[in-house]
C-alpha cells in the first residue's frame, strides 16, 4: 500500500488514474494534500491529490517497499507526471493452507450385501476412490461436509435423485486433524526451505571434507557439523505443534542426503564426486534465477536477456546434428570427425551434457533475477544499463564454457589414452566404446590402404569401430592412430591387449 503524492490538476490527476489502470495498481481511495487521514501531517494544498495505491509487484516480501517505490518512480517517470512517493508499507497475505476433501456418493451402502464384512470392506473401496464424484471441497470436516452437499451439484454428480445427503467426504490430507499445527503456505515453504539448504550444504561439505586430510578435512568438517546442526533446528520448525516429529523428519533426511553423497548406499561405494556436486548447484541456481526473472519479465527485458538463451538453444541445436564433444574428443585423438561413427541418440545426450557445461552463460540473468527478486533493481537492460559491458560479460561466460567443453573432451581422450598405454580396458564417451580387436589381413600386406603406421598383424589394437567404409584404430605402441579399408582387413574381438593375435598376410 502505497501513497502517492500528484501535482498538477485535473489533467495530471486523470493521467496518474490511468496509470495505475495500466500497470493493474487498484486506486482504493484519494483525498487533496492535507486533508483526510493526512490533516496535520502535510500542509493543505489544492492543486495536489494524494492517492492510496496498492502496487502489485512479484518478488520477495522483504524490501517490497523499495521495489514499490522503484516501480512507481518509474511509471511516473515514464509518463512525465511530477509525482513522489510519500510511504509505502507491505501488505503480505500468508494464504491459510484448507484441509482438502473429496466428495463420493453412499449409494454402496443401498445396492451391496448387508452385513458387517460388508461395511469394512466398503471403507477400503471407498478410500481408492471407487465412488469419488467430480466435486472437490476445502474446510474444517463439517464444511467440507456442507459444501459437498450444497444444491443440486452434488446430487447430481453424485447419481442420485434429489438426495444430496447422500454424498459424504473423505480427506485427501492430514491437516483435519489439526489444522493449528500447520504454518500459512508461504511461511511453510520458507521453513522448508532452509531445511533443505541445512541438509545439502551438510552432504556437500562432507562430500568435500572426504579423501583430505589435515587443514582441509577440518574446515569442511565443521561447516558440515554446523550446518547440519542448522537444518535439524530448523526442522524443529517445521510444525507450529510437534517440535521434535520435525527435528526426526530433518534428521532422518539428513542421514539418507549423507549416506547417497558419501556412497553407503551404493554397493560399489561411489558417491556423489565434487564436480557433480559444484556443475549440479550452478546448473540448480541458473534455474531458479531465471525462473524469478521470467515471473517478471517486460518486452524489452525479453529482447535483452533472450540474447544468451537463444544462443544457448541454438548451440544445442547445432549439436544436436553433429556433437561438438565428439568433435573435440576425436581431435584430442588424432582423428576427424567423420571416424566416429556415434548414433544420433548419443550425440543428443552429448548435447545435453554440453547443456549443462553452458549453463555458465546464463549466471547473468539468473543473477539479474534474483536481483530483481530481492527488489535490488528494477530499471530494465538499456535504462541506466551499459549494453556494451552486458556484451562482454556474455562473450566472456561463453568463452568460460567454451574451456569447460574442451577440458572435458580433452579429459576423457586423456583417460583412452592412458588405459590403452596401459593395455587396459579404455572408459567410453557417450556411445564411443573403444575396444581391444585384432586386426587380420584379407589381402596381402603391400595391398593395404590406408593412413598411420605400418600394420603388425600380432599386436591388439584398439579399435573405435567402422566408419564411412574406413576400420578406425589406435596403435598403442605408436601412439598414433590407423586407418584401414574396412573390406581388407577382418576385425576380431580380443580379451586384452596382452593377446597375441594369429593374423597374418595372405
Amino acid at each position: 500500500m502505497t501513497l502517492i503524492e500528484v501535482r498538477g490538476g485535473e489533467r495530471e490527476w486523470a493521467e496518474a488514474e490511468r496509470c495505475f489502470e495500466e500497470h493493474g495498481w487498484p486506486v482504493t481511495g484519494h483525498h487533496p494534500r492535507g486533508e483526510g487521514p493526512l490533516r496535520g501531517v502535510l500542509d493543505p494544498d489544492p492543486a495536489s491529490r494524494v492517492y492510496e495505491v496498492e502496487v502489485r509487484l512479484f518478488g520477495a516480501a522483504r524490501g517490497c517497499d523499495r521495489g514499490a517505490a522503484q516501480r512507481v518512480r518509474k511509471a511516473v517517470r515514464a509518463a512525465r507526471l511530477e509525482a513522489y512517493v510519500l510511504r509505502a508499507e507491505p501488505l503480505v497475505r500468508d494464504r491459510e493452507m484448507l484441509p482438502e476433501w473429496r466428495a463420493y456418493s453412499t449409494r454402496y451402502r443401498h445396492s451391496g450385501p448387508h452385513g458387517r464384512w460388508w461395511r469394512r470392506a466398503a471403507r477400503y473401496v471407498v478410500r481408492t476412490g471407487r465412488y469419488d464424484t467430480r466435486v472437490r471441497v476445502a474446510g474444517t470436516p463439517r464444511q467440507a461436509l456442507r459444501l459437498a452437499r450444497t444444491g443440486a451439484t452434488a446430487s447430481v454428480t453424485a447419481g442420485d435423485t434429489g438426495s444430496p445427503s447422500r454424498v459424504a467426504v473423505r480427506p485427501l490430507d492430514g491437516r483435519w486433524r489439526g489444522n493449528v499445527r500447520f504454518w500459512p503456505e508461504e511461511e511453510g515453504e520458507r521453513r522448508l526451505l532452509r531445511v533443505f539448504a541445512g541438509i545439502i550444504l551438510a552432504t556437500a561439505a562432507a562430500v568435500f571434507a572426504s579423501g583430505h586430510s589435515g587443514f582441509t578435512w577440518w574446515f569442511w568438517g565443521v561447516v558440515a557439523v554446523v550446518a547440519g546442526c542448522a537444518g535439524v533446528w530448523a526442522g524443529t520448525g517445521l510444525y507450529r505443534e510437534g517440535r521434535t516429529a520435525g527435528a526426526l523428519v530433518a534428521l532422518v533426511a539428513l542421514c539418507v542426503f549423507l549416506s547417497m553423497g558419501l556412497g553407503l548406499l551404493n554397493r560399489d561405494g561411489s558417491g556423489w564426486t565434487r564436480t557433480q556436486i559444484l556443475v549440479t548447484g550452478v546448473i540448480v541456481a541458473v534455474l531458479g534465477g531465471l525462473r524469478l526473472l521470467v515471473r517478471q519479465w517486460t518486452w524489452g527485458e525479453w529482447v535483452a536477456w533472450a540474447v544468451p538463451l537463444a544462443a544457448t538453444l541454438a548451440a544445442s541445436s547445432f549439436l544436436a546434428a553433429g556433437s561438438l564433444l565428439h568433435t573435440l574428443y576425436a581431435d584430442a585423438l588424432s582423428f576427424s570427425p567423420d571416424d566416429l561413427d556415434v548414433p544420433t541418440v548419443w550425440q543428443t545426450l552429448a548435447a545435453v551434457k554440453l547443456l549443462t557445461l553452458l549453463s555458465l552463460v546464463m549466471v547473468g540473468p539468473a543473477w539479474w533475477g534474483y536481483a530483481r527478486h530481492r527488489h535490488h533493481f528494477y530499471a530494465a537492460p538499456g535504462e541506466g544499463f551499459n549494453i556494451a559491458i552486458y556484451v562482454l560479460i556474455t562473450l566472456a561466460l561463453l568463452g568460460g564454457s567454451g574451456l569447460l567443453a574442451l577440458n572435458s573432451a580433452e579429459a576423457a581422450a586423456d583417460k583412452t589414452k592412458a588405459a590403452a598405454i596401459r593395455g587396459e580396458d579404455p572408459p567410453s564417451y557417450f556411445g564411443v566404446e573403444p575396444e581391444w580387436t585384432c586386426v587380420e589381413p584379407a589381402v596381402p600386406a603391400g595391398r593395404l590402404s590406408g593412413e598411420g603406421p605400418r600394420l603388425v598383424p600380432k599386436r591388439p589394437y584398439l579399435s573405435f569401430g567402422i566408419a564411412q567404409g574406413t576400420a578406425v584404430l589406435w596403435d598403442r605402441v605408436a601412439k598414433k592412430p590407423v586407418k584401414l579399408r574396412a573390406s581388407q582387413v577382418r576385425l576380431v574381438p580380443t580379451k586384452s591387449a596382452m593377446a597375441v593375435c594369429g593374423g597374418e598376410a595372405s
